[in-house]
């Protein structure tokens, strides 16, 4: 009868290894959409800082036809870096959230978190 109940007491600590294992896997998907999120903002950047230093060979009159939308696709690439930014925060905030759930209600497996 006792092998039953440490058969028993493996399958939930397997559980809840599965489980702190799925939710940092979430964590690691959440640090890679902020990484996209940072790479997508530093497009603009770049763009602009390009423009600006080589605003002496032009005049903005003339080109306001080009600079127009591509100040609406800089400031969409900002929106959408931004967004991912902070949607990748609040995932990543969530998941410590359950983690740490875990940790204080399991405290066996608290040594390995």
């Amino acid at each position: 009868m006792e092998k039953e109940s440490g058969t028993s007491s493996d399958k939930i600590d397997s559980i809840i290894i599965n489980e702190v294992q799925l939710l940092l896997a979430e964590k690691r998907t959440s640090l890679s959409v902020m990484r996209t999120g940072i790479a997508v903002l530093a497009l603009p950047m770049s763009v602009i800082s390009l423009l600006i230093a080589t605003s002496k060979y032009y005049d903005i009159i003339h080109v306001l036809h080009l600079l127009v939308p591509l100040g609406v696709l800089n400031l969409i690439l900002i929106l959408l870096g931004s967004y991912l930014i902070i949607k990748s925060i609040i995932k990543m905030k969530h998941s410590d959230k359950y983690i740490h759930q875990i940790k204080s209600k399991y405290s066996a497996i608290r040594e390995f978190i």
